[in-house]
């Protein structure tokens, strides 16, 4: 139910003690619309920004270790790779000595590196 709708509701019936407690709950919600309006697109903006500045890539590595196979199967299991990407990212990683494999928030890919990682692969994250 509306908050404008109780508070109507609950001054109708002349209840002062329970008005007093939703007047509180309306004097609440215009504080927080109030600041909530204060925020422009360029705030939002902003802070779209910030979250796309703060993305990280796994880097993977050349070896002379790891075989082509063993690469492109890993990429598929753990950065969820279709098939062509991950021949692709192998094929980058072996001719150029390294790979943006996978992007995106640090948290999300500390798990995905050090699973590259277990799997013998050489990747960081940057």
């Amino acid at each position: 139910m509306c908050l404008d709708k109780i508070i109507g509701t609950v001054i109708d019936l002349n209840v002062p003690v329970i008005a007093d407690m939703f007047n509180f709950g309306q004097n609440l919600k215009e504080m927080i619309t109030t600041k909530m309006s204060t925020y422009t697109e360029t705030d939002l903006d902003d802070v779209l920004i910030e979250e796309l500045i703060d993305e990280k890539q796994i880097i993977l590595y050349n070896d002379d270790v790891n075989t082509f196979d063993w690469v492109i199967e890993s990429l598929i299991k753990v950065c969820k790779h279709e098939v062509q990407q991950a021949e692709q990212c192998a094929h980058l990683v072996h001719y150029t000595g390294k790979c943006a494999v996978k992007e995106g928030s640090y948290d999300r890919l500390v798990p995905m590196c050090t699973a590259l990682l277990d799997r013998g692969l050489s990747a960081t994250i940057e």
